[in-house]
């Protein structure tokens, strides 16, 4: 299917609108009315533009306003119309999107606003044009599909059809199973826009909060069949209103749009991906340090029970160990700064075809640098830069370290790596959940938001079906002020136990203290014995408890590096979740501790 995007879905002037749309590989665009008016290119030369570009005008939008119960405002409405028309000649687009009026003056009456459309659809056919008829979520009468519809089909016109719009459609309360009833032919034009579910107004909904399919919550593979099995044959196209959106790179955006396309097709089975494999689990975990954090993340480390095990052959790479969690620190780095999460690696029962999906979802990877004879990694660059390596079963890619002659010992009894918790660049936090789901075929868990120390913060978590590979991220919701001493982009791995008061104790390093006002509020929220708050006191463990009654232990330890901290989990038996109740108490912990060393 052809796939077309909307101008108002990127940044920038509309010759960077066009250039980006066309480098990630679209066939057409909606041109918003706005981006033309404001720019100094004549519509015969964005025309030309489009052409050199391989880029359609599928859509120009949108005429608002048309129907009236003021006659004489109607008739000015079609002199605008006759105008739009002129503009439409010379870009060579024949579908204008026509959207239910909000005015003060709109018609409520079916008869009124159908031969109204009537009139407009015959001069548009008489210029060899046609009218897309769109009810706005919002609209003053005209709000729903199917009352859309009724209306273009009591008009009975052949230049007058629906333009149907994802957002439109599934943010009010009507069902839209009877979508499949319409007329072949009738459905002009296909809008597709995901979002979360949030309970305010519909009109900002739209305008702030729409999203890429497979970022939010509606059933878009289910929606589009219904228009697909009504014989709809037009582009795949996107209109995404999007705040953070509509001041990001547009290239960037471009391809975040594209890559959401590409997987809606995979879910309707008319573009066939390569599955993603199962993944087994996370291999292990790489941090770039320099002369500063090194030393403090190696402390730590230790402090953990960790074990200096292996030294890379070639780089000044160093493997540490406990369990099956393995932490690599690598001090190659070319510019001194905070230490950070640079690369991980999943184990994928098929490597090749994990990277060969990556490279159909415009997330190709690359070769690892290496030396002859050394393990060749494939790595996938996630939206924050970090590397993201397949490796095959089994631990080939530690032939690469040789042995210190330390062998890991039980530690401090970590198991595993429970999770890695990414916060990420505030630009780019809805293109990584598309990233880490439709590249590596992890999925959406639940969507979380808290009042932290310094704002508001969301976190959404992604995980594999068997629960080994899970990846939370995190963001702040609005930019952050410059006034207090943070912690940019903070980052962590948290670590499984199985008696979490035991690895508690064992441990060398102090963990992170968690204030006396937390425990007493503990035991008036969940009514836990007084011991057994008192045992998680002297050991500064938190504590969560999900609806269904399933328990977390964990505690955390400081910031380490300037930029990481890690987690220790005790997961009762049912929990899924990852203690976010409890992540402010975390934070505001973490700045005592920086403030009073």
């Amino acid at each position: 299917m052809r796939r077309s995007i909307a101008t108002v879905c990127l940044s920038g002037t509309l010759d960077d609108k066009l250039t980006a749309a066309a480098a990630a590989g679209f066939d057409g665009i909606e041109l918003f009315e706005n981006d033309l008016v404001v720019s100094p290119t004549a519509p015969a030369e964005v025309r030309k533009r489009c052409d050199d570009l391989g880029l359609s005008i599928d859509l120009y939008q949108p005429f608002r306003d048309l129907d009236s119960t003021d006659d004489g405002l109607f008739r000015r409405s079609l002199e605008r119309a006759e105008r739009k028309f002129d503009v439409m000649a010379a870009l060579g687009v024949d579908t204008v999107l026509v959207c239910s009026s909000v005015a003060p003056a709109a018609a409520d009456d079916d008869d009124l606003i159908a031969a109204q459309l009537t009139e407009l659809a015959g001069r548009a056919q008489a210029r060899g044009m046609r009218i897309a008829y769109e009810a706005l979520a919002w609209g003053r009468h005209v709000s729903t599909w199917d009352r859309s519809w009724r209306i273009v089909r009591r008009a009975g016109h052949p230049a007058l059809g629906l333009c149907l719009d994802s957002f439109h459609v599934l943010s009010r309360e009507v069902s839209p199973a009877g979508i499949a009833e319409i007329t072949p032919g009738k459905i002009f034009f296909l809008q597709l826009a995901d979002a979360p579910h949030l309970s305010m107004d519909v009109l900002q909904w739209s305008r702030h909060h729409r999203l890429f399919p497979g970022q939010g919550a509606f059933d878009l593979p289910a929606f589009v069949r219904l228009v697909l099995s009504a014989g709809y044959d037009g582009p795949l196209s996107l209109e995404v209103f999007n705040d953070v959106f509509r001041q990001s790179d547009p290239a960037r955006t471009a391809v975040d749009a594209m890559r959401s396309l590409i997987g809606l097709e995979d879910a309707l089975a008319v573009r066939h991906l390569p599955g993603a494999p199962e993944l087994a689990g996370h291999a292990f975990t790489e941090f770039a340090v320099d002369g500063n954090s090194g030393p403090e993340l190696r402390s730590a480390l230790r402090g953990l029970g960790f074990t200096h095990t292996g030294q890379h052959r070639t780089k000044p790479v160093e493997l540490w160990e406990q369990g099956t969690a393995r932490i690599v620190l690598n001090s190659a780095v070319t510019r001194p700064g905070p230490a950070a999460i640079s690369a991980f690696a999943v184990t994928s029962t098929d490597p090749g075809r994990s990277v060969t999906r990556a490279g159909a979802l415009l997330a190709p990877a690359h070769p690892n640098v290496r030396e002859p004879g050394e393990t060749e990694l494939a790595a996938i660059t996630a939206p924050d830069g970090t590397s993201v390596f397949v490796t095959p079963p089994g631990d080939g890619w530690r032939a690469d370290f040789l042995p210190t002659g330390v062998p890991a010992g039980p530690g401090a009894g970590l198991l595993t790596v429970d999770h890695l918790g990414l916060a990420q660049p505030f630009d780019h936090f809805d293109e990584a959940g598309l990233f880490y789901h439709s590249v590596l075929g992890l999925d959406h868990l639940a969507t979380e938001e808290y009042a932290a120390p310094f704002g508001l913060m969301r976190s959404r978590a992604v995980a594999n079906t068997s629960r080994t590979v899970r990846v939370a991220l995190t963001v702040a919701l609005l930019r952050r002020g410059e006034w207090a001493p943070a912690v940019a982009d903070p980052q962590h791995v948290a670590f499984t136990t199985d008696d979490i008061v035991a690895t508690a104790a064992a441990l060398t390093l102090p963990p992170l203290p968690v204030p006396d006002n937390y425990y007493d509020d503990l035991i008036a929220r969940f009514a836990l014995d007084a011991d057994l708050v008192a045992t998680l006191a002297r050991h500064g463990i938190l504590y969560d408890r999900d609806p269904s009654g399933h328990e977390l232990l964990h505690l955390y330890t400081p910031v380490y590096g300037g930029r990481v901290f890690f987690e220790i989990v005790e997961r009762r038996p049912g929990y899924d979740r990852f203690g976010e109740p409890d992540a402010p108490v975390r934070m505001a912990a973490q700045r005592h501790r920086r403030l009073n060393p």
